[in-house]
């Protein structure tokens, strides 16, 4: 599994990173593994693939912030991502792990090993809903999955230094609620990891355990940055 420690300079570029470790674990012939993680310079929405902008997202605020809204190649809801917010994407090879073709396994499989990192950091922090970590009933980290023939990328945030006021601020209730939300608002349902940035990060790798890094693909990311992640024919298409 490669290692990359790796912020890009734009919203646009950070977002479809994601989507180019995918597409080249797709396109390999032999295994091929990543753990990815970065932290968003400044604040910016992230839209799931199916989601209403609309719906999920104030545009109005977004506009009045001048805070960009990005559509992502996985699915859930939207989220909100700037500093203090930890992201960490795995893109994992179906030849390797066979199992985690199962959706369930696939989310099992990370949100475990996650857990098993960060009860050392914090005990206490549990698994809810279908992709949720929480502490105390209080979300601290959403994640989702895109699926390929060949790879899936599981990607997610972890919420440690974070202004949570931004995600009343920025977006509306989601339409899709686990039940152990109960209705609440986001000022009283996400919390953040007492934790450092640095020790998440540690954590995350310890997990995980990737043993080189290698190029990214840059000429396959400037695509996908021009083709879709750059034009709001994507961002906004719902």
């Amino acid at each position: 599994m490669f290692l990359f420690d790796l912020t890009l300079e734009t919203p646009a570029r950070n977002v479809a990173l994601d989507e180019a470790l995918l597409e080249h674990a797709e396109g390999s012939e032999e295994t091929w593994e990543c753990l990815r993680i970065w932290e968003s310079p400044r604040p910016m929405v992230v839209v799931g693939r199916s989601s209403q902008v609309a719906v999920e997202v104030d545009l109005e605020a977004c506009r009045r912030r001048e805070i960009p809204v990005l559509r992502r190649t996985s699915g859930g809801a939207a989220i909100v991502a700037a500093r203090g917010c930890f992201m960490y994407a795995l893109v994992l090879s179906y030849r390797a792990r066979p199992e985690l073709r199962s959706l369930d396994a696939a989310h099992r499989f990370v949100l475990e090993s996650a857990l098993t990192a960060l009860r050392p950091l914090v005990p206490g922090v549990t698994r809810r809903g279908t992709s949720d970590l929480a502490i105390d009933e209080l979300k601290f980290s959403g994640n989702s999955v895109r699926c390929k023939r060949n790879a899936l990328l599981y990607h997610g945030t972890i919420l440690y230094d974070f202004d949570l006021s931004l995600i009343g601020e920025l977006l509306r209730m989601p339409p899709r609620q686990p039940d152990y939300r109960q209705g609440r608002r986001h000022h009283a349902f996400v919390t953040n990891l007492p934790a450092s940035g640095a020790a998440i990060r540690e954590a995350l790798i310890t997990a995980w355990q990737p043993d080189a890094t290698t190029d990214w693909p840059g000429e396959r990311l400037g695509e996908l940055v021009e083709q879709r992640y750059a034009k709001d024919e994507w961002n906004f298409q719902r």
